[in-house]
């Protein structure tokens, strides 16, 4: 296989391509049944935060966080979201181990139709999973009392979180590549993950925080996918152009937020293709 069939970018619908990218995508699925642990603690530990974040907060004045009803309404887009940017970060481990252990070498050797699918089956798998993971914390909140959003709230709250997902992702393959082994990835991941959940709007609105803070957390992408989708599980009658968040440096809108997220995540792939083609060349 050439240089030049590695760094272009295959035909979506070529059979070749679809069929070894759905079985590397499936041999990720068998490495989770037989470790079905992995699953269940993405699954249970955010069920437990909004859970126990939600008692802890349920006697707070009326008003306090807002438009929300309880504390726990006001949480579950927070929940929702990070849960979703901690599996998306976790997506390069997979492709780090094979690196490690000589497997990726046996893939680089093999007649693929295109090593991108080598990516993409990392990107379907970590997808999967999170959506998996946002149907169980909707559930649960349902049941606490959180309540659902309309059907097109619904489609902003799985775009939303496929957006983020989509950008994430890229970026922990292209720290995958980057970084020598495993340990640097996970302390990238450490370093980087709770930093974000409280430099944003996950856990407090806004306005509970000092300027400087503000600054930060609405600059954050957590902050931008948290927005959208409290807003529309607050607001039945919600339109595209509603502020969802005021910033220090302006109001922005529904439409707006999902934009600059879907901004940061085309981005963040386009800065990892020089060195994906390089690292599977």
């Amino acid at each position: 296989m050439t240089t030049s069939s590695i760094s272009r970018v295959p035909g979506l619908f070529s059979p070749d391509f679809w069929q070894e990218t759905l079985a590397l995508t499936r041999r990720l699925f068998i490495q989770l049944q037989r470790r079905p642990s992995t699953l269940v603690a993405g699954v249970v530990q955010p069920l437990i935060w909004l859970i126990l974040f939600g008692a802890l907060f349920q006697n707070v004045p009326s008003g306090l966080f807002g438009d929300s009803a309880n504390y726990g309404q006001f949480l579950c887009a927070g929940i929702i979201v990070f849960t979703a940017f901690s599996g998306a970060l976790n997506a390069g481990l997979p492709v780090m181990f094979d690196r490690e252990f000589g497997f990726l070498n046996r893939l680089l050797v093999a007649p693929l139709a295109s090593r991108f699918s080598i990516v993409l089956a990392s990107a379907l798998f970590i997808t999967t999973l999170s959506l998996i993971q946002v149907v169980a914390i909707a559930s649960l909140g349902v049941v606490l009392g959180t309540g659902l959003p309309n059907v097109a709230g619904i489609a902003v709250v799985l775009a939303t979180v496929l957006i983020l997902v989509f950008g994430v992702t890229a970026l922990s393959l292209g720290l995958t590549f980057a970084l020598p082994g495993h340990i640097e990835l996970l302390a990238v991941i450490f370093v980087i993950n709770l930093p974000l959940l409280f430099a944003s709007t996950a856990l407090v609105p806004l306005q509970f925080m000092p300027t400087w803070l503000q600054w930060v957390a609405s600059l954050n992408p957590l902050s931008l996918a948290i927005e959208p989708i409290r807003y529309v599980y607050l607001h039945p009658n919600w339109t595209i152009a509603d502020v969802v968040m005021v910033a220090p440096w302006g109001a922005i809108s529904l439409g707006t937020a999902i934009a600059i997220l879907l901004a940061v995540a085309v981005a963040l792939s386009l800065l990892i293709q020089p060195l994906l083609r390089r690292r599977l060349a």
